[in-house]
């Protein structure tokens, strides 16, 4: 376990759990009737996958430039949802 952690691993396995929701998530959304847009969960999805990224960087020693640039497109995807939530009409 501490080399899943170690090599990164864990978090490529995070990721490819954030891919599968997003493959599924649309089927998820037109079954329960949801009136959430699928659009609409994009920026919180990539802002997650942002992070875990930039976890990814750090637990396998990249420069910290990576883990920094990881870190400002997880801050633009969350500041794009909270805007999108903050001007949302309904």
């Amino acid at each position: 376990m501490a080399e899943l952690f170690a090599s990164g691993r864990i978090i490529d396995l995070i990721l490819l759990g954030i891919l599968i929701e997003l493959a599924i998530l649309p089927a998820v959304l037109r079954r329960t009737g949801s009136p959430v847009l699928y659009r609409e969960l994009l920026p919180n999805i990539a802002a997650g996958a942002c992070l875990m990224l930039a976890v990814r960087l750090g637990l396998t020693d990249q420069p910290w430039q990576a883990v920094a640039l990881a870190l400002l497109l997880a801050l633009l995807a969350h500041s794009v949802d909270l805007v999108s939530r903050l001007t949302r009409r309904t």
